[in-house]
């Protein structure tokens, strides 16, 4: 028996045994207790206020029990007890009256059991309470907040239905009982008791000291895990924030499963970090890896950070037992041969006992591992599947190693996650993937939330976010959230200077480090802004800090020892300045810990520095800079410039041969800031601060002339165009490379020379990773083309923002392509605004993106405006029969369009009437899609009207939608009047054979249509052979 005196003699160790456990056992005790009706519903809504501290809402746990007398204080120890068991005998306490009359009371005294019930099935319970009524979409939304696990999101829906008099509580006693039970909520840890069935996870094994081992490994992991990621540092290291309080979700892409060849593109889906692992394969079904490609500083560490944290916390990812976080940063420098053993403990987390019993359940369960291996594009070593390894104990190479983990030849079943930037990832890497997502950065809104995460000070995120909004530039720029943080740090001096003359690479990094100097001189003695005088105070430090970061890039070495640092003569007052930060490993015991750059952008930043201002730098040296390959390791070398070297002194040097030995993708970047520095802006002032002024207008002589003849001799080697096609050039990643580094020297006189010559019809940048930086170059550098050109740029990440990045250029496209972009009804509308003055703008397809009605009148505008608008595709996009309505109203006015493409959007009947009332008496249009748009009869007898009227359109294509007989015979009807139509596609419309008589007949007076397409209907093989003899155009 406990008394109330006891109790409070126990109170420490109560509240300590409280919140030793997660939030999620903390509720699990409320559930019981509120059962049991020991707390009321008041008590209850005390204790689950969200983002109170657990150590505050325990103790008021405590007096709330204690004040119920010796009953209530005996009940929460029941709690407890019942919390720890974890529901392995949930059915005794499950037998409800579904049909109870008091529905509510009935929820509340079967509260543990129902929660088990709906664990796992939120999702599906939320929709169809949706679809009946019961909530509301914000309600909905309010409950699948990401911050809440499975259970939680179950609790808070009981929670609504309490309060809800609607029905809800009755229509989930009823829906829960027909769920399967769930013996314990899955690896869910309350008060140090992992949830599940341990004898399960390590087989029927009877040894209680194996389950004891894995129990109290897993402990310590979670523990490991959750120190090592509950607090993100700042890229400059001044601060640890709380990850929880400031992570902003990226966007996260996979490109979806598009069917057989000819069938309609899919839209990449957009998920969450919780849905990481929810894809199947789209790459290889039997591999085991997820690639999260991103470019550098798009979040890549950052989001595996989350990962960790949401594991160790047991908010998700817990079909997981074993998580094991690796950097292949770190994993680069281990020499000595390990095994995989090895390289799970001692280069992660060590069982304290119990070792060979662990190891034993990690090979007996590979299932239940994941392992992270963030940053392979910085691991020197490139994938090769040549040399398998198949033993978990015997040692081999850390690159052997991971390649065989990579290829499932170890720990098969395991899951893996691998992050890299795109161009680290080689086509034979790829044939091991089974899953591949692109991180895309930040979204609008996401810069929006990450500015105001950071400055919560009243005010000053609002006029952070209006400065960036109306620099387009800088906007886009803060999609990566390397420059977001830039523009956070630096919130201050941009508020002051407007930061109007902030538009490339290159000014946000000499921005950042104009805040870093300025900060480490004494405050009455540092002058306004980045000038000579505080460059040339600090030069040694910066010639430094550029040669270890150019020694670094050469040798792929991107964490420094003591003896690396000495030998770039870096010292402590360079340390100091903060653009090294200590690496993220603990380095040899006894030895000064390591140290790297903040980023590895940062690091290309100073190499940049060190090859403009060091005075041992030959101008020639920069072809090899701009060459990024290893000579004749590509046809691409053979295009860039050789006669920047006159003789053989500078290739023989030991600069050049760092050059040739570095990363292409870290090169690249490099050559772009070197690019910017060298800038007439900039160069200005680094004349200042270097003793030959002279070295560095041949510098500046060279990169130009590099520039210019490496780009002219890309547009040289396009092949000859094809009889009857416009010339086309499918530029590579690379050439955006080029036309970037051409920005960032910001001079129209060079971009002009650049493009002169250039005679290519068509420019296609197609899954290029083509960001709103990127179309700020691309804008900058085409506008001075002489010859208009159809530009491409199909799956991207072009966006609002890119869009209006673009608008300079708009001016020499003939036709643009912005398929699978993310663009919303705001962007386009901007786009149209700019392009009606546009002359030579004539195509637009936008297939796969966000428009919505909303944007309707703009495309109804422009067909009304432009009278030379030959083709307008709005595929797959989220149109209704209100937007085909407005936009009938702008063909009624237009007479040169061609081509509409409105397949994949839900304009119905009444859409399909709109539009085909309007192009009764269109004299241009050819062709006409409208597959998948949920048309029935009645928008076939609208449609088929159109055709009786209609002389000129040739083919109409309405797959995929419920026209059915009837919708069949009245477009036959509209068949025997129309003398244009050669291709007419009706497959998957559940058409049976009495539809296919009727077109029979139409075919009998129609000698102009030369196909109808009727694959997918309702016809037997019998049936399709007999109606082929009977007439050849009827393809099934």
């Amino acid at each position: 028996m406990c008394t109330q005196e006891g109790f409070q003699a126990q109170r420490s160790r109560l509240v300590g045994l409280l919140v030793s456990g997660s939030l999620e056992g903390f509720e699990s005790i409320l559930d019981w207790l509120l059962s049991w009706e020991v707390l009321s519903w008041e008590d209850y809504e005390s204790l689950s206020l969200l983002g109170q501290p657990l150590s505050l809402l325990a103790r008021r746990l405590l007096d709330i029990v204690w004040s119920k007398g010796t009953w209530g204080c005996e009940q929460l120890i029941a709690a407890i007890q019942e919390a720890q068991a974890d529901g392995k005998t949930p059915e005794q306490h499950g037998r409800w009256d579904p049909h109870s009359t008091h529905p509510a009371h009935e929820l509340q005294s079967h509260r543990p059991a129902i929660i088990r019930r709906l664990y796992s099935h939120v999702e599906g319970v939320l929709g169809l309470a949706r679809e009946q009524g019961f909530i509301s979409q914000y309600e909905c939304d309010g409950i699948r907040l990401p911050v809440f696990t499975s259970s939680q999101q179950a609790r808070r829906l009981l929670d609504l239905a309490t309060v809800k008099a609607n029905g809800l509580a009755a229509f989930l006693l009823q829906h829960a009982q027909e769920l399967p039970a769930l013996m314990a909520l899955p690896c869910e840890d309350n008060f140090g008791i992992i949830g599940g069935s341990w004898t399960t996870c390590i087989g029927n094994q009877d040894t209680g000291d194996e389950a004891a081992a894995c129990r109290k490994y897993v402990s310590k992991l979670r523990t490991t895990i959750a120190a090592q990621s509950r607090f993100l540092s700042t890229y400059d290291g001044a601060e640890n924030l709380c990850l929880e309080d400031i992570y902003t979700e990226n966007v996260l892409e996979a490109r979806m499963d598009n069917g057989p060849p000819g069938s309609p593109q899919k839209s990449p889906a957009t998920l969450g970090l919780e849905e990481l692992f929810h894809m199947h394969g789209q790459l290889n079904k039997d591999a085991d890896t997820v690639l999260v490609v991103g470019e550098a500083g798009s979040g890549k560490s950052t989001l595996l950070q989350r990962l960790h944290l949401l594991w160790a916390a047991g908010r998700h990812f817990q079909e997981f037992l074993f998580v094991f976080p690796f950097s292949c940063r770190q994993l680069q420098h281990l020499a000595k041969p390990l095994s995989l053993r090895t390289l799970l403990f001692e280069h992660c987390c060590w069982p304290d006992v119990g070792q060979q019993d662990v190891f034993r359940v990690l090979l007996d369960r590979p299932d239940r591992v994941l392992l992270t291996f963030d940053g392979f594009d910085e691991f020197r070593f490139r994938f090769s599947d040549g040399e398998r390894h198949c033993s978990p104990t015997d040692p081999t190479s850390v690159q052997n190693l991971l390649f065989n983990l990579l290829q499932g030849n170890l720990l098969k079943n395991a899951r893996k996650v691998l992050t890299s930037r795109p161009e680290a990832v080689s086509a034979l890497l790829r044939k091991y993937v089974c899953v591949e997502l692109g991180l895309k950065g930040f979204s609008e809104e996401g810069i929006e939330l990450y500015m105001r995460k950071h400055h919560r000070e009243p005010g000053v995120a609002d006029r952070l976010l209006r400065l960036l909004r109306a620099t387009s530039a800088l906007h886009g720029l803060c999609r990566l959230p390397v420059f977001a943080w830039i523009a956070s740090r630096c919130h201050r001096e941009l508020l002051q200077d407007g930061g109007g003359s902030l538009r490339t690479t290159t000014d946000m990094y000499l921005l950042i480090l104009q805040h870093f100097l300025l900060h480490a001189s004494p405050p009455d003695t540092a002058p306004h802004g980045l000038g000579p005088i505080v460059l040339r105070g600090r030069l040694p430090t910066l010639l430094h800090l550029g040669c270890l970061a150019f020694r670094g890039l050469g040798t792929c070495c991107y964490v420094f020892s003591g003896k690396q640092l000495q030998a770039a003569q870096v010292d402590a007052e360079d340390i100091s300045l903060g653009f090294l930060a200590p690496a993220k490993s603990q380095g040899v015991p006894g030895t000064s810990a390591p140290l790297e750059f903040l980023h590895i952008t940062f690091q290309c930043f100073f190499a940049a520095l060190f090859l403009v201002l060091s005075a041992d730098t030959p101008p020639t040296l920069l072809r090899h800079l701009f060459n990024c390959r290893r000579p004749g390791s590509s046809p691409l070398a053979r295009l860039l410039p050789r006669l920047c070297v006159q003789g053989s002194e500078c290739r023989e040097s030991g600069l050049a041969a760092l050059l040739q030995k570095a990363e292409p993708h870290n090169l690249q970047i490099t050559a772009a800031f070197l690019a910017g520095l060298l800038s007439r802006e900039h160069r200005d002032l680094l004349a200042e601060c270097q003793a030959s002024g002279k070295a560095l207008l041949q510098r500046h002589a060279c990169a130009r002339w590099c520039l210019v003849r490496s780009l002219r001799q890309h547009f040289h080697s396009i092949p000859p165009a094809v009889s009857g096609e416009a010339k086309s050039l499918h530029a590579m990643p690379r050439f955006l490379w080029l036309v970037r580094s051409l920005y960032e020297m910001q001079e129209e006189r060079l971009a002009r020379e650049a493009v002169r010559g250039l005679s290519v019809g068509h420019l296609k940048l197609t899954f290029c990773g083509v960001g709103p930086p990127e179309c700020t170059a691309l804008a900058f550098v085409l506008r001075h083309l002489r010859r208009p050109v159809a530009l491409q740029l199909d799956h991207n990440s072009v966006g609002d923002m890119g869009v209006e990045q673009l608008l300079p250029c708009l001016g020499v496209c003939k036709a643009l392509y912005l398929r699978d972009n993310n663009i919303s009804d705001r962007g386009i509308c901007k786009l149209i605004e700019h392009a009606l003055p546009c002359e030579q703008l004539q195509k637009l397809a936008l297939f796969n993106n966000k428009l919505t009605d909303d944007c309707a009148h703009s495309m109804a505008k422009l067909l009304a405006c432009k009278q030379n608008f030959l083709a307008l595709r709005l595929g797959n996009n989220r149109f209704t029969a209100v937007g085909a309505t407005v936009l009938a109203e702008g063909l009624r006015s237009n007479s040169s369009l061609q081509f509409l493409g409105f397949w994949g959007n839900r304009v119905g009947d009444e859409g399909a009437q709109a539009l085909a009332e309007a192009l009764g008496g269109h004299q241009s249009l050819k062709w006409l899609s409208l597959v998948g748009n949920n048309i029935g009869s009645m928008g076939a007898q609208a449609l088929a009207l159109m055709l009786e009227r209609n002389v000129v359109l040739e083919e109409l294509c309405l797959e995929e939608n419920h026209l059915r007989d009837e919708g069949v015979g009245s477009l036959a009807e509209g068949l025997k009047r129309n003398s244009s139509l050669k291709v007419l596609k009706l497959s998957n419309n559940c058409i049976t054979y009495f539809g296919a008589e009727a077109l029979l007949q139409a075919l009998e007076r129609n000698d102009t249509i030369l196909e109808v397409w009727l694959r997918g209907n309702a016809f037997s093989p019998e049936e399709m052979g007999e109606l082929s003899r009977r007439d050849t155009r009827l393809l099934f």
